[in-house]
């Protein structure tokens, strides 16, 4: 079983078409891109359609924008109260502006966005249509329809077309994964040329490929298979998209057809912190700098198991991380003095601490290893069968540990209570009492935190990891989950 929140869930279906890649925006790298086109296209009518998995909320998070200069644009994004907007703003004065009633805020999930300008249809509430996973929205906190034939501000050889990025001065940029992303010039296209609800599970929308037609004069197709060029226009206009502060190591693999596991800072127990401050990278990097930032807390993550065999794992670029490992119970946003995963807190983990100690079930134990040096990369192995977890690092498991050896437990770290097993295990960190700075690069497979130099999957295909992955166990991911978990 799979706990993923109110969203996109065909990552857990088989489909019979497969989005291999997307990319990753971190907004702090004021990653984006890019195009101008060199012709003129329609200014009345366009398509935008792309699968979206949030790790930000709160915050402007520009996702598409044609921009003249600044206060003349059109753009979609989410507002500061996780509502999604569409508005274009020409000659001083909002000409279309729809912003959703209902909010997104869910981390664990892919939304599919279509967007369908057509101001030239003689209904005015047509003019732009929006669907999210197949369906029509119909409830508009603010509704301003365009008027009949009004000129967008798009598809101009004077307007800087992004992705990732909004129209401000002072930019707001997308965080989290975009894939399957299609600008369609001059064409209103159906949202069901982009996806279907599944035959079998048929309130589930899926991906499927585009066939439909062309891009028109300035559309483009971004599938971001090419690492080295991420802003490679598949549409056949090769009209390519500059990569702003982007680079090889933003593809991913986490897509709205296996949906990796993230930390979760829905998932957060100090309450009096910006968790959105201490995560970033596709929420796969942890890092807070002490007391009253991220001290004593303690964050799970998006996807959890019950059975099965996992494998992830992490770097450290210091010493006074913490505890890290698998946790049971729901972190809840209730913090206590350990942070609520570590110690008599609402939930509890299984995992190890940098300083070379081990936590069963929230009981700290003496040293069972030496202690972690700066850029250590660690491997945890959680047989959930069996009832063992194991620790490796840099390639070597400690205590001889051999996470293949079945019910046996051949230098287990520990034994895993079952009934904690049944709650679902999730990944999760405890920054500890230290009143320090923590990092924790993390690598659940669907895009590293830090840079891979080797490349190894699981036996299934998926995941990209520095140590090879122990026979039989999976990334955590919801392909692997509708298998094994």
């Amino acid at each position: 079983m799979i706990p993923i929140l109110s969203g996109n869930v065909a990552s857990a279906l088989p489909s019979g078409y497969d989005v291999d890649n997307s990319c990753r925006f971190n907004g702090a790298d004021s990653a984006y891109f890019s195009k101008t086109p060199s012709s003129n296209g329609s200014q009345t009518i366009s398509t935008f359609s792309a699968w979206i998995k949030k790790t930000v909320n709160g915050s402007y998070e520009g996702i598409f924008t044609s921009v003249y200069e600044t206060g003349e644009y059109f753009e979609i994004n989410f507002e500061p109260s996780d509502k999604l907007e569409i508005r274009s703003k020409y000659s001083g004065s909002y000409v279309l502006r729809k912003q959703t009633t209902r909010v997104f805020r869910d981390h664990s999930s892919w939304y599919h966005i279509v967007v369908v300008l057509d101001t030239t249809n003689g209904t005015a509430e047509d003019r732009c249509k929006v669907y999210i996973n197949g369906v029509r929205e119909t409830s508009f906190s603010t509704n301003t329809n365009p008027g009949s034939s009004q000129n967008l501000g798009l598809n101009a050889t004077s307007y800087e077309h992004r992705v990732g990025r909004d129209e401000w001065s002072t930019p707001a940029y997308f965080d989290g994964y975009m894939a399957e992303v299609h600008w369609i010039d001059g064409t209103a296209k159906a949202h069901t040329d982009f996806g279907e609800f599944d035959s079998n599970s048929p309130t589930i929308w899926k991906p499927k490929e585009y066939t439909d037609g062309g891009y028109g004069t300035n559309g483009f197709y971004l599938d971001f298979a090419d690492s080295g060029n991420l802003g490679d226009d598949e549409s056949g206009n090769t009209l390519d998209l500059a990569e702003n502060n982007i680079a090889a190591e933003d593809q991913a693999t986490d897509t709205c057809t296996n949906n990796f596991c993230t930390l979760n800072p829905l998932d957060w127990s100090n309450t009096g912190t910006d968790i959105y401050s201490i995560l970033s990278q596709g929420n796969c990097l942890y890092t807070s700098s002490g007391a009253g930032a991220g001290n004593n807390s303690g964050v799970g993550s998006t996807i959890g198991a019950s059975k099965g065999k996992w494998y992830f794992e992490a770097k450290t670029t210091n010493t006074t991380t913490g505890w890290l490992g698998m946790i049971y119970k729901p972190v809840g946003g209730n913090a206590d003095s350990n942070g609520g995963i570590y110690g008599s807190g609402s939930a509890m983990m299984y995992g190890i601490s940098t300083a070379g100690e081990k936590s069963i079930n929230g009981t700290g134990t003496s040293s069972v290893f030496t202690a972690l040096s700066a850029n250590d990369i660690m491997s945890f192995a959680y047989d959930l069968d069996n009832g063992y977890f194991y620790f490796g690092v840099n390639g070597t498991y400690v205590t001889s540990g051999n996470p293949a050896s079945g019910s046996s437990g051949t230098g287990a770290i520990g034994a895993i209570t079952a009934s904690h097993i049944a709650e679902f295990m999730r990944p999760g960190i405890n920054n500890g009492n230290y009143g320090a700075s923590s990092v924790l690069q993390m690598n659940f497979g669907g895009c590293p935190s830090f840079s891979i130099s080797s490349g190894n999957s699981d036996a299934n295909g998926y995941g990209n990891f520095e140590y090879a992955v122990p026979s039989g166990y999976y990334s955590i991911n919801s392909k692997n989950l509708a298998e094994f978990g």
